[in-house]
């Protein structure tokens, strides 16, 4: 797991935890609203998981909230 993020249906980032050293101030406001971007654009017929740049989206909506793990492409989504 590289990074946790808690997102609501709005996009704003209510959480989020950096597991390796976090990129800067602006590049990390933009991965954010553009991992919210990819994830609250799928519908509920889609995988909660999802490629994105060099990462794999691990992600589940509960009570208006994103829960959304960012892992290793070449990692086991289910571990």
């Amino acid at each position: 797991i590289r990074f946790f993020l808690l997102q609501n249906r709005q996009g704003k980032t209510r959480l989020s935890k950096w597991y390796i050293t976090p990129p800067s101030d602006n590049e990390r406001v933009k991965m954010e609203s553009d991992v919210n971007r990819v994830i609250s654009s799928r519908s509920k017929g889609h995988t909660n998981f999802v490629e994105y740049q060099n990462f794999k989206l691990i992600y589940r909506r509960y009570a208006g909230l994103y829960f959304v793990f960012g892992a290793d492409a070449a990692d086991n989504e289910l571990l």
